[in-house]
């Protein structure tokens, strides 16, 4: 990223205040919290697709940047723990880690309130943690406990939270776009001045009832942008190879789209501040998110059957998103590099304290098998294999 201030001010000898969020161990430490506005150009254009595209230059404080970092050291430590717990059989079933891809989370947060709508697929641990979620709430539904956010029956791919208006979390590859264009037309309907983020990735972006859904989204000009997480890799299969146009942002044709720089946070918190202003004058908007995951699709799978360890190593290099945003850190002296690295200790200790607090969650009751079937689950009588004892009656 190219590097300019608005102000020549260095960093004050008074500090403004105090991250909310740092432990109290390292609270003493001078980091700072100025938020004189810091200007800071994208590390690459936007490319525009039936738009003009908006400008290179972000504008940032240096609370903004700090508060950047360590959301994405917390992300990124939290799906490395959920790897050796899934690898200590804490976790079961499928499991989906979004490393690498924590700039694009970051961002959109960053540009949008807890008004505006999120729906993703089943790589949703940290869309959860950024729409407000607790690392408790993650851990004990990753291991299926019933302080976990879907009371341990979700697990990995099914993650809520409805009072911050995130909608899942969905298994089935490209079936949550329609939903999320659905809960567009609601907040039209209901002039609710909100849009809704639709997230799929490139492996979905060839489904019919994605274009079905544009289309009609289209018509009635909703206020939904779709976010095409494209990581370069649908499973194991190269966009190369499944799509014969992977420009992922021009598929809607008749829709607007923009291609984003989904490794620079500041490039994500520019296009969906402009993609949200857009849409709810306008209609739709595609945002095709360039980013890059670090595991391999699932836990299943581990990464380096289609691609290069090189490959991995590369991008790790030149464009991680933790990386980029410590340069920016560092060379605005918001913290020394020692500050950093501390604040990264104090995630690793918090989020181990976590998963021991997580680890003393129960597990759900067998009866709670049938309970959230039916919209009223009352009077429901649950019997014995014999079907002659009533063993439980829901309230």
């Amino acid at each position: 990223m190219a590097l300019s201030r608005l102000s020549s001010s260095s960093r004050p000898s008074n500090l403004n205040r105090l991250i909310a969020t740092i432990t109290p161990s390292i609270l003493n430490r001078t980091i700072s919290t100025n938020t004189t506005p810091i200007t800071i150009e994208t590390s690459i254009p936007f490319t525009g697709h039936k738009i003009d595209p908006p400008s290179r230059t972000v504008e940032t404080t240096s609370q903004e940047l700090f508060t950047f970092f360590r959301d994405m050291a917390t992300m990124r430590r939290m799906e490395i723990a959920a790897d050796s717990l899934y690898k200590a059989k804490l976790i079961r079933g499928f499991c989906h880690l979004y490393d690498g891809q924590e700039a694009v989370c970051v961002g959109m947060e960053a540009a949008i309130t807890k008004k505006d709508a999120i729906i993703t697929a089943y790589r949703d641990h940290c869309t959860f943690l950024g729409r407000g979620g607790t690392l408790l709430e993650i851990f004990t539904e990753l291991m299926g406990r019933v302080d976990g956010c879907s009371r341990g029956k979700g697990g990995s791919m099914h993650f809520y939270k409805k009072d911050a208006n995130f909608y899942g979390g969905h298994g089935i590859v490209g079936a949550q776009v329609p939903l999320g264009c659905g809960i567009a037309f609601g907040q039209k309907y209901n002039k609710d001045e909100a849009a809704t983020f639709t997230l799929y990735g490139d492996g979905a972006a060839n489904q019919g009832q994605l274009f079905e859904a544009l289309n009609i989204s289209a018509l009635w000009d909703l206020p939904v942008i779709l976010v095409c997480e494209n990581n370069h890799y649908g499973m194991g299969t190269a966009e190369w190879r499944a799509a014969k146009s992977p420009a992922y942002y021009k598929r809607g044709d008749y829709v607007p789209g923009l291609k984003v720089d989904g490794m620079d946070v500041l490039a994500v918190k520019q296009a969906c501040k402009f993609a949200k202003e857009y849409v709810l004058k306008n209609g739709p908007i595609i945002l095709e998110m360039d980013t890059y995951r670090y595991h391999g699709h699932s836990m299943s799978d581990p990464g380096s059957t289609y691609r290069t360890r090189d490959e991995i190593a590369g991008i790790r290099q030149e464009r991680d998103p933790i990386e980029r945003v410590k340069k920016l850190i560092l060379a605005h002296d918001i913290a020394t590099e020692k500050e950093l690295k501390d604040i990264e200790k104090e995630v690793r200790k918090e989020i181990d304290e976590v998963i021991a607090k997580a680890k003393e969650s129960p597990m759900p009751e067998p009866h709670e098998l049938f309970t959230n079937v039916f919209v009223k689950d009352s009077g429901l009588e649950l019997y014995g294999p014999d079907r002659k004892e009533v063993k439980i009656v829901l309230p």
